[in-house]
């Protein structure tokens, strides 16, 4: 089950990667290469203060927001880029991975973590 675990965790990062990346899809088709690069800075920036395990400016209510905005904000880029496919197999991974990470015991390897709001 352990191995489980950190294979969703392992997930989880790279649901956040590809929000990122998708920043910068859409950064490059709405303006080119300056807001393929800013976008994707921006992201990790709100990431980082806002959603990150060790968000300074984290909390029960912030850090569930910022996340959900994120990852629509990413999937709605794809979308207006063009790569509707994308958008909406990005969005639905989104919600699976996020959704099993609020098990227990997963919950349980991230002993630094913030609890979830139904503890």
């Amino acid at each position: 089950m352990v191995i489980l675990g950190w294979s969703v965790l392992a997930l989880l990062f790279v649901d956040e990667v590809l929000a990122v990346v998708a920043a910068g899809v859409w950064g490059q088709h709405a303006a080119g290469w300056w807001l393929a690069v800013l976008a994707p800075v921006v992201t990790m920036l709100v990431w980082f203060l806002f959603a990150s395990p060790k968000a300074e400016h984290s909390g029960p209510v912030v850090r569930p927001v910022t996340k959900v905005l994120v990852f629509t904000l990413a999937a709605l880029g794809l979308w207006v880029a063009g790569h509707h496919s994308l958008a909406v197999a990005f969005l639905a991974f989104s919600v699976v991975v996020n959704a099993v990470a609020l098990a227990p015991s997963i919950q349980a390897l991230l002993p630094d973590a913030e609890p979830p709001l139904s503890r």
